[in-house]
């Protein structure tokens, strides 16, 4: 809902939104990243019930069904420390959450910035989750090609990295409409 005010007769009127409709405009973005929370989860239950730890389906020459535990970040980075970063990924999973809704609602307009941070939202959270449930993140989509192999990852990483894209994009679309 918007509001209006004038301070004199025939003045120009101006128009401030209100909380209540930047709180209706960012909930598309919020519903978007609470479908990808629920999709990452809904998969990792799935792995988590029907594989152990290393089991593998093969599905083609190039991609596999996988359950790994990844108790670092991205590319394992950390996993092999002593177990404190399990609580400062979490910490800042949890952070980077709440500066997000900030963000989304500081700039529910900005289309692409605001799909970039539902993405990045709806991953983090995701992730955030499994830290705290089972110490680490269930990964399980794997790309390999003869001897190259990607490390296993997840819906929550997809979303993340997704998000990353759509915010470069969105920055480099604003440096080139400001010229």
């Amino acid at each position: 809902m918007a509001t209006r005010t004038a301070t004199k007769p025939g003045a120009k009127t101006s128009f401030k939104k209100t909380s209540s409709s930047t709180s209706t405009a960012m909930l598309p973005w919020l519903g978007l990243a609470l479908l990808l929370l629920m999709a990452d989860q809904f998969t990792k239950v799935l792995i988590l019930g029907y594989y152990r730890l290393g089991d593998a389906t093969y599905i083609t020459s190039f991609f596999n069904v996988v359950r790994v535990h990844n108790t670092g970040a991205a590319f394992s980075f950390l996993a092999s420390e002593s177990g404190w970063q399990r609580w400062f990924f979490t910490g800042i999973g949890a952070l980077a959450a709440v500066f997000i809704i900030w963000m989304l609602k500081s700039h529910p307009g900005q289309k692409l910035f605001s799909l970039a941070m539902a993405c990045i939202l709806g991953g983090a959270i995701g992730n955030v989750i499994d830290r705290t449930l089972h110490g680490y993140v269930v990964d399980f989509l794997d790309f390999h090609y003869g001897n190259w192999h990607f490390p296993a990852f997840n819906i929550a990483d997809s979303a993340i990295t997704i998000g990353a894209i759509c915010l470069i994009l969105d920055e480099v679309l604003r440096v080139r409409r400001s010229r």
